[in-house]
């Protein structure tokens, strides 16, 4: 145990979390979330800025004060089923923390708790944000509140499975992807299928242009710029014997730069409106934009590299490979410096995926998150 955490401070991280996570809450519905997090820090005597429910946002004075340093934990559940057969398993039917959220509040508090009790030279906010898992954005949300307005630096923690325990890792630069969603409609002209010509086959029309889409990947695109385009849903009639007036297509596009995504949006629409012109068919666009590619700043991610080689073990860094997965922190990053990392618990006492109905949090790498955020804090 490191000297700065106590088996006290750890078992209150517990305590907090298994509290969370039998009281799971979905996007824009954490309000008895926030009043926990709330009247915990009521108790610890720390400012709480004056935000909206379910936003929550802590506020510590530093000795200083010339610096303010930003800490992030999300705090949304997930519709699923939980299946872990834990004691402290939810109590809310079809909802669970099956992501890990409800480790980031109980992480973030006890960093609040050791706050409390302990001066440190920047000022800190403490960010617990609703709504990471859908849209509207919850990080996006406060930002455009203004709460990064008199930060420095930003910095996020991920409890994360598919990392091995013992392990912290980030990426210098990009690390996560973008998460936009797009709908594709086609407006043909309907008929009996034993009559194509009669018709203008928005089926046939569509399997153009989910061909026509993935030369943007291979073709159009530099193979050194991953990049994803994927249709998910295609609807179309409902008989054996008819061809439908229309079809609707619903995909995802993901990526890493903003630059590659921004030229993925404006030639999904050439795309489409020159096959439909082809074929006398029309089609319409409906492209959504979401989560951007999550892009940490290298001043910021060398900084928490030298930290993790300096405090924890000799082994303990790792360079983490890109991941597709969106991550609403990136809202965050494209305002201010900072940096987002995972903390590993991959292993025995957390064998499932995030967003599985067994997932379960190893309780007991709480004290890495815990002592890496207070150790980024004390660099400052």
């Amino acid at each position: 145990m490191s000297q700065i955490l106590t088996q006290q401070l750890m078992d209150s991280a517990v305590t907090d979390y298994r509290y969370l996570h039998e009281h799971p809450e979905i996007s824009w519905q954490e309000f008895n979330t926030a009043g926990y997090i709330k009247n915990r820090l009521d108790q610890l005597n720390i400012e709480t800025l004056n935000y909206e429910m379910p936003r929550v946002v802590g506020y510590v004075r530093g000795t200083k004060g010339n610096k303010t340093i930003a800490l992030r934990a999300d705090m949304d559940a997930l519709t699923i089923h939980e299946d872990s057969g834990k004691p402290y398993a939810s109590k809310i039917d079809g909802i669970s923390h099956a992501c890990g959220h409800d480790g980031h509040v109980a992480v973030l508090l006890t960093v609040a708790r050791w706050l409390s009790e302990n001066a440190v030279e920047p000022n800190v906010k403490l960010i617990f944000q609703p709504s990471e898992e859908i849209e509207p954005s919850g990080a996006k949300d406060l930002v455009d509140k203004g709460v990064l307005d008199d930060v420095d630096a930003v910095y996020g923690i991920h409890l994360w499975q598919r990392l091995e325990k013992g392990k912290i890792g980030l990426s210098h630069g990009a690390m996560m992807g973008s998460s936009d969603d797009f709908m594709i409609t086609v407006e043909g002209a309907g008929g009996h299928a034993a009559l194509p010509h009669r018709t203008i086959d928005p089926t046939y029309i569509c399997s153009h242009i989910i061909q026509g889409l993935q030369t943007i990947v291979s073709r159009e695109t530099s193979p050194a710029e991953t990049k994803v385009i994927s249709i998910g849903s295609i609807q179309a009639g409902s008989t054996f014997n008819s061809i439908p007036s229309s079809a609707v297509m619903k995909g995802t596009v993901r990526g890493f730069s903003t630059d590659v995504v921004d030229f993925v949006e404006q030639r999904i629409g050439e795309i489409v409106d020159g096959i439909c012109r082809t074929f006398n068919a029309t089609g319409t666009l409906n492209y959504i934009k979401g989560t951007p590619p999550l892009i940490n700043h290298y001043e910021e991610s060398n900084r928490v590299e030298k930290i993790v080689k300096r405090e924890f073990e000799a082994d303990t860094f790792v360079q983490m490979p890109l991941e597709m997965i969106a991550e609403d922190f990136s809202h965050y990053l494209l305002e201010k410096p900072g940096a987002f990392i995972f903390v590993g618990m991959g292993g025995p006492s957390s064998r499932f995926p995030h967003h599985h109905s067994k997932f379960e949090v190893d309780e007991s790498v709480f004290g890495e998150a815990v002592k890496l955020f207070i150790e980024i804090v004390r660099d400052y």
